[in-house]
């Protein structure tokens, strides 16, 4: 195979998705055949039907695809990651396999790269789903999404995004987190934007996801908002818990001592005094909980050599002094 970078690669991560295979494959080469360098990446996310016999029979005729097997099914987000390491385009295109994401949106999520963005996020704006069980729940996680992330988005989990390959390098994927790589890369300084993109009803194969995702959703919505927010500098939370916590206390303590020696109640029976000490044990919890975690932070990112900032490019000039 050409080892020449192309201009775009495009990942699609697999799970049981035989018949949707073939069809894909020829809309995705049919878009991009003409004025496009391509790859395409198809990662088997441990599928257990013969989509992995039809990936390697379209391998065979075909030396713009690769096949990136996984031993067991790691999920959609491990199966991305994948990809996004082994893409050698310098744009990248994901999009689901089943066959609901459309490959001719492709050309004009270039082309708005190519007005000056990083991220193209695509909307399914008239979505092809059960209402109860796939369209509610994702409406109101992008309602939260955006809220909480600071990034207006209509539809963080569609698939189908562009990224430039420097954006995505720069952002390592865990759990269920490939929906938020808008906000993560936005967060990094890069330009996103949104475009409607069509859906298709799918006319074959299983949906792999339903109402159970929404609370893992929500759980990585809560890491996402920290990482963003206080990855290098945990002692804020921490310590702002903390300072809560002995305000508490101080305002609890006040209270009891005035029971005291204004009413004469029994401080010993009190239940004010019990709660003061909770408070006061949970500062000082809260304040060591933030220490250790600037250890880790520090540990994490000084043993990597790992710089806390992103830098998009750098100009000097190529003359050196004699």
């Amino acid at each position: 195979m050409d080892t020449h970078s192309p201009e775009i690669s495009v990942v699609v991560p697999v799970f049981d998705e035989e018949d949707n295979l073939r069809p894909l494959y020829e809309q995705i080469t049919r878009t991009l055949a003409d004025g496009h360098s391509y790859e395409i990446l198809f990662v088997d996310d441990g599928s257990r039907d013969g989509s992995f016999d039809v990936l390697k029979e379209l391998q065979k005729a075909d030396d713009k695809i690769r096949v990136i097997r996984f031993r067991k099914n790691f999920g959609q987000t491990a199966a991305l990651s994948a990809g996004f390491e082994h893409a050698r385009g310098e744009i990248i295109i994901a999009l689901d396999a089943d066959l609901q994401n459309d490959p001719a949106d492709i050309p004009k999520m270039v082309a708005q790269l190519n007005e000056g963005f990083d991220v193209v996020s695509g909307w399914r704006k008239k979505r092809h789903d059960k209402a109860l069980t796939r369209r509610l729940p994702s409406r109101i996680a992008n309602g939260l999404i955006s809220r909480i992330t600071g990034v207006k988005l209509h539809d963080f989990g569609c698939t189908l995004k562009a990224y430039r390959k420097e954006v995505i390098a720069e952002t390592k994927l865990y759990g269920e987190m490939h929906r938020f790589i808008p906000a993560l890369a936005s967060w990094n300084g890069a330009k996103v934007t949104e475009m409607v993109v069509n859906h298709r009803p799918r006319t074959a194969g299983v949906a792999k996801y339903g109402l159970a995702r929404t609370w893992k959703v929500v759980l990585d919505l809560i890491t996402v908002s920290f990482l963003g927010s206080f990855s290098t500098k945990p002692i804020y939370v921490f310590g702002g818990l903390g300072l809560f916590s002995a305000i508490g206390s101080i305002i609890l303590g006040l209270i009891v001592v005035y029971q005291k020696f204004n009413r004469g109640t029994d401080m010993s029976g009190n239940p004010l005094l019990i709660l003061t000490a909770v408070l006061m044990i949970a500062t000082i919890q809260f304040i060591l909980m933030g220490l250790l975690a600037e250890l880790l932070v520090r540990t994490y990112h000084e043993s990597q050599d790992r710089p806390t900032y992103v830098i998009k490019e750098i100009l000097e000039s190529s003359k050196k002094e004699s």
